[in-house]
């Protein structure tokens, strides 16, 4: 049994830092799998049977770094005003760091108008002390942790850089206060460095509090969602209203929502009439009307009418904490490309401490200054930033994700997210996806019998459906106001049809591969059908089973959803392939390709060979995505590279999809190809950025073409250059929103 535990982990300051608590969470007996995100501070833990969370904490207390279960969604709350708390707190350290270290600053500007005024050695000392062991705390602990562990972090580069000219300066300091050489004392300010290791504590901290406020913004996709939750419900008991908890609510209870007043459950309309805004949910910008009988989503906000809603579902049932549920678990999850940079990331910290001792060394031997190859080993200490590294694929998934989430797009994973820019080839079913998925009776056609007897055993056995065809038939007989009484032993066959008993007959409806299967001569009828199928019109058959007799006909039509074609245009202008895979029969499937102009297509495919279909097309070569909405798409959409499920349609689908479509607008297919090419690009972007800053950074630094305070800025810039980058993503915008969706 796989069972999963999410947790906040508290302290970590770069990719090094992951790694460290990915291993220490794998040693845990029983786990399988561990993923930790740097951007949400969060770790994803699947173990082959269930253990202490206590058990994952405390790997994680061993390594130094704080660790707490994810609860509820009161804790996750709790979690946000936490992190607000925190950020305000290092905004404050930031502020008083700069406030000691700008004289410092101010007297080494100074020298750039050849001024030459130094504050006294012990002014340098009683400013630099506090902001190098009281502000920079944080760095020693880091890396006293990382040591413990034997590995090295950005904690233990920092500390190591700064603590090598604060204490150089101490060295010169004491060396002047011993020597009788005046020389040497008036000599004093050309060796000291206190203001580098003020400087350098100082824009590293305002670094990571830029970067950590940037990291903040990436996570305002699941803030707003958060945010939608009410925290009170108008319960109605016995004719009265009483605002009570949210968490008082039960199935089966009835609220009242007032003009205003966020929606706070899952449920059914069953008085009221009303608008609701559910742009927050499905992207759809225009409020959506509802009417009795109508579902509702909790966090959906009431415009302008009274509704009593019967409650369907609470708390993490809810398609809010779905939905919520689905973007996190988007944002935690690593991209194939991250397991590169685990690999650097890996040895990086032990690579930069080599090259600082070599430099040091090397300037020392040869170059017979031992002073500068210390300033010049500090700087390449200071300039390596693993932080940029780590932290450049995840913040682009979060706002990539963020972004899609907006526009109704939910993407389970990053692993669908990074695919989904390279697909090839989109397949897409039919019903419901491409057209209306509201077919409606054209024809209804009886063969050697009275038309009443025929409708009569067409809506028996048709009752209870759920396939589209049979309800828009059965939807037709009660607008006629007829009894209808529900066949005996009714079954579904599948792909073909369906049957029952019907006074000790059996009857059957299905399609022309339920004839074909069981040899039924429709030879007659040959011109009919065809003329039928040319029209765009679907076929089913009313069968008697006692002679194999066709004793009806029916036909069906579906109207093709307004965007679907603007959809086809738009994949096949990226150069993805376009194709339909139904199980309709060919006629209606030329007719609808025809209008739509769709690349390929393929009919009369029975669902279990819809996934087959999909493998041919990736031993091809392709990269297929598949969109659907039925229970018989399932297959397909699990088999293609990315599935594309239309919430419109079946929790199946929902589950077994890559992504899934909060909307019915077939432009959001185009539209997640863009988002992730967009995110995918941000990627490639951040991890180059990355490297070549590190690349370029530490060899001018070793050949001393960087002095430790510029290193220090450039240190400090690099990551928040990393994450703004990626919110650069926030600009995205779907066609699909520039449209009206008709869908």
């Amino acid at each position: 049994m796989e069972v999963e535990y999410n947790l906040h982990v508290h302290g970590m300051s770069c990719a090094s830092c992951v790694s460290k608590v990915e291993k220490a969470l794998l040693s845990v007996k029983g786990v399988q799998s561990a993923s930790v995100n740097l951007a949400t501070e969060k770790a994803r833990v699947t173990t082959n049977k269930p253990i202490s969370p206590s058990e994952l904490m405390q790997s994680i207390a061993r390594i130094g770094y704080q660790a707490d279960l994810i609860g509820d969604e009161k804790s996750e709350a709790g979690a946000w005003k936490k992190r607000e708390a925190l950020l305000a707190q290092e905004k404050l350290q930031v502020i008083f760091s700069a406030i000691l270290s700008a004289p410092l600053v101010i007297t080494m500007g100074l020298s750039f108008f050849d001024i030459h005024w130094m504050l006294p050695w012990w002014a340098q000392f009683a400013l630099t002390f506090p902001v190098q062991f009281g502000f920079g705390a944080r760095f020693y602990k880091g890396a006293w942790m990382a040591l413990r562990t034997r590995s090295g972090n950005m904690d233990l580069l920092v500390s190591l850089g700064t603590t090598a000219a604060f204490f150089l300066s101490l060295y010169y300091v004491a060396i002047s206060l011993l020597a009788e050489n005046s020389e040497v004392k008036n000599n004093l300010h050309d060796h000291l460095y206190f203001e580098s290791s003020a400087i350098i504590i100082t824009l590293v901290l305002l670094g990571k509090y830029l970067e950590n406020r940037a990291k903040f913004q990436t996570t305002e996709a699941i803030q707003a969602l958060q945010a939608l939750r009410p925290e009170t419900a108008r319960l109605i008991k016995n004719q009265t209203e009483t605002i009570v908890p949210l968490e008082q609510i039960s199935k089966g209870d009835q609220v009242v929502v007032l003009p205003g007043e966020k929606i706070p459950v899952d449920g059914v309309i069953i008085e009221g009439f009303s608008h609701l805004d559910e742009s927050l949910l499905t992207g759809e910008s225009l409020p959506v009307s509802k009417k009795i009988h109508d579902p509702v989503t909790a966090g959906s906000l009431n415009a302008d009418g009274r509704l009593i809603i019967k409650t369907t579902a609470i708390g993490a049932e809810t398609t809010l904490s779905r939905i919520i549920r689905l973007v996190e678990s988007a944002q935690a999850a690593k991209a194939p490309i991250q397991r590169l940079v685990d690999q650097v990331s890996a040895i990086f910290v032990p690579i930069v401490i080599l090259i600082s001792l070599i430099t040091i060394t090397a300037w020392g031997i040869l170059a017979e200054n031992w002073e500068i190859g210390i300033l010049n080993g500090v700087a390449v200490m200071v300039i390596a930033c693993p932080c940029a590294l780590g932290l450049a694929t995840p913040t682009s998934i979060m706002v990539g994700t963020g972004a899609a989430a907006k526009a109704g797009i939910l993407i389970k994973d990053a692993e669908a997210l990074e695919i989904t820019q390279s697909l090839t080839v989109i397949a897409f079913d039919k019903t419901g996806t491409l057209t209306q998925g509201h077919p409606s009776v054209t024809q209804f056609i009886p063969f050697n019998r009275p038309l009443s007897e025929v409708f009569n055993i067409a809506t028996s056995l048709q009752i209870g459906s759920e396939h589209p065809l049979a309800k828009a038939f059965i939807t037709s007989a009660q607008e006629q106001n007829l009894s209808i009484t529900p066949a005996d032993k009714i079954r579904a066959l599948p792909g073909i049809g369906i049957q029952g008993f019907l006074n000790g007959q059996k009857y059957m409806i299905g399609s022309k591969l339920l004839l074909e299967e069981r040899k039924i001569n429709y030879e007659p009828l040959k011109n009919q059908i065809k003329t039928l199928e040319e029209q765009g019109q679907t076929i089913s058959f009313i069968v008697a089973d006692k002679n194999s007799e066709i004793i009806g006909l029916l036909s069906f039509s579906d109207q093709i959803k307004p965007l679907a074609r603007q959809t086809i245009e738009s994949l096949q202008h990226m150069n993805i392939k376009t194709m339909m895979i139904t199980g309709d029969n060919w006629g209606s499937a030329r007719h609808i390709a025809n209008q739509l102009g769709l690349d390929q297509i393929q009919a009369e495919v029975l669902p279990i060979d819809k996934a087959q279909v999909i493998e041919n097309l990736k031993k091809s070569g392709h990269r297929v995505g598949m969109v659907g909405d039925g229970l018989n798409d399932a297959p397909a959409l699990a088999s293609a590279h990315v599935g594309f499920a239309m919430a419109t349609g079946t929790d199946v689908a929902m589950h077994t999809a890559g992504i899934t479509l909060m909307r019915g607008n077939p432009l959001l297919v185009p539209d997640s190809i863009s988002i992730s090419k967009k995110t995918y690009q941000k990627i490639k972007q951040n991890l180059f950025w990355a490297f070549i800053y590190n690349i370029i950074g530490i060899p001018l630094a070793a050949l001393g073409y960087l002095s430790p305070v510029i290193a220090g800025t450039a240190m400090a810039m690099s990551s928040f250059c990393v994450v703004t980058n990626a919110l650069l993503l926030k600009r995205w915008q779907p066609q699909s929103r520039s449209q009206m969706d008709l869908s």
